[in-house]
């Protein structure tokens, strides 16, 4: 079994999408930028999906090494992954276990947990 976590600041991330305006596209695919675009409070959302990105890379034991687009957060209200690229063939060579993913938010935080079980 693999652990991965991760834990950010959703202010954090709501400066970087003011000050960035490629950071959307550079981080996240079309279907996550259209799901948090379409939340009351955006930066919730793609700070939760930044911290499970982050979660399954460090689950999977790619760390930032891996392109942030190739980890995509889908599904509600439990999400899921899908992986591509250089990710999903790290996958593949541990064995393609399960990966289950949470995520969670309070006002100022926005955290995640990553397992892949064999």
């Amino acid at each position: 079994m693999r652990i991965g976590l991760d834990l950010i600041e959703i202010e954090r991330v709501r400066r970087a999408l003011e000050r960035y305006p490629r950071f959307r596209e550079r981080c996240f695919t079309e279907a996550e930028r259209a799901y948090c675009d379409s939340r009351p409070n955006p930066a919730e959302s793609y700070a939760g999906r930044f911290a499970g990105k982050e979660a399954v890379g460090k689950a999977l034991g790619v760390g930032v090494r891996f392109t942030w687009k190739e980890i995509e957060i889908v599904g509600r209200p439990k999400p899921g992954v899908e992986l591509s690229g250089r990710t999903r063939a790290a996958w593949e060579r541990l064995g393609r276990g399960e990966i289950d993913l949470s995520m969670t938010h309070s006002r100022e935080l926005a955290a995640a947990i990553c397992i892949v079980a064999p």
